[in-house]
């Protein structure tokens, strides 16, 4: 197969992917929820919005559940690393996670307008703060984190939960939540009933707007601190390396596009997908306008990990411990096989997810769900 090399760079790749697919999938979810208040104006309109989303948010998590497979055969010590060091933001995901199931299937089991309002509050709560973890977690892994590997490469946080919440990641999360709801609000547009859908492009503007606002932000911030490392030194990458065998420096994470021009292409598909999003959807294209800003929140998220190329979690406390693409891999043999189920699974997983959607695709509208009120969300 592939030398070991290619095998790392491939995961590096496959990772990034399925990350882009999760934001794609269950962001599309996450953002439609948060936006249920604002473009819903009676219990039958809230439902259109969970009857768009609700056949789709659990294979969406499939993105995520395969995304953190990979990282646990393919980066065996960042597995380790990071959910030792975001232990309790991770934990705060996935509690708040579990009101969004719950809420899809009981919040119209009875007429109750208590019931079905704690519910939709239950609902975006859900949606709400994980979106907004996703981006803290990313902030803090773009400013380094404090990891430490000891001799026996046993790896060691010293930070703290609070000190997650510091103002760079508070703009990552900012960030996270704005754009997803901006991605959400496209669906809206595209699936939802008329009125619906006329409220959601509207939102769409500022939203589209504001993302742009804080990615620009973000970027002069990392440009202007300097924020980032560089690799000084380290052996021959289509080798096996140890973790420590490495000097790393201040650097930063702007480098990479001087260096490689066509990188670019990220920051700026980001730029160009909100944009025409924002477009389109002032033009009720809906299908479109969701393609559009997949490119654009696809775009936000491959400049975060071209950005840190070759670092994955890079640590503010000591260099050396920083864990890259290069050192903190899997043996070869590990990569081949994973490499032979990964080109198996991934397809089989998008063509179903496909299907899906294919499927299910027309506009729910409030007659629809009038005239199904038991068989529907």
């Amino acid at each position: 197969m592939w030398d070991y090399e290619i095998l790392k760079l491939f995961w590096w790749v496959a990772v990034g992917l399925l990350l882009i697919g999760f934001v794609i999938t269950d962001g599309m979810d996450m953002g439609a929820a948060m936006l249920m208040p604002l473009v819903s104006r009676s219990d039958s309109e809230r439902r259109v919005v969970i009857n768009t989303l609700a056949p789709h948010w659990d294979g969406n998590q499939v993105w995520l559940v395969t995304a953190i497979g990979a990282v646990f055969a393919v980066w065996p010590v960042v597995y380790g690393a990071a959910f030792s060091s975001f232990y309790f933001a991770m934990l705060t995901i996935l509690f708040s996670l579990f009101f969004r199931p719950l809420g899809f299937d009981y919040r119209s089991k009875l007429e109750s307008p208590q019931w079905r309002g704690w519910w939709d509050r239950g609902i975006v709560a859900g949606s709400l703060i994980p979106t907004a973890f996703f981006g803290l977690i990313f902030g803090n892994l773009l400013q380094g984190v404090p990891l430490e590997v000891d001799q026996y490469m046993r790896a060691s946080y010293d930070g703290s939960y609070l000190g997650l919440f510091n103002p760079f990641a508070l703009l990552c999360a900012a960030l996270s939540v704005v754009m997803v709801m901006l991605h959400g609000g496209t669906w809206l547009v595209a699936r939802a009933d008329d009125a619906v859908a006329a409220r959601s492009a509207r939102l769409v503007q500022p939203l589209g707007l504001l993302s742009l606002g804080l990615f620009g932000l973000g970027g002069l911030w990392v440009w202007l601190s300097g924020m980032g490392y560089s690799i000084d030194q380290m052996g021959d990458t289509g080798t096996a390396l140890k973790l420590l065998d490495k000097q790393v420096g201040p650097g930063s994470w702007m480098d990479v596009y001087a260096r490689e021009p066509l990188t670019l292409l990220a920051p700026l598909s980001a730029v160009a997908g909100i944009v025409t999003a924002m477009w389109l959807s002032a033009r009720r294209q809906g299908g479109a306008a969701f393609t559009a800003s997949s490119i654009g929140v696809g775009g936000v998220v491959a400049t975060a990990g071209i950005s840190m190329f070759p670092f994955i979690v890079p640590s503010s406390r000591m260099g050396e411990a920083s864990l890259t693409l290069w050192d903190s891999v899997s043996s070869e043999l590990t990569l081949s096989i994973v490499t032979v189920a990964g080109l198996v699974m991934v397809p089989t997983i998008i063509l179903y997810t496909t299907w899906c959607y294919v499927k299910m695709w027309r506009r729910v509208t409030v007659s629809h769900v009038e005239q199904d009120g038991h068989s529907l969300y």
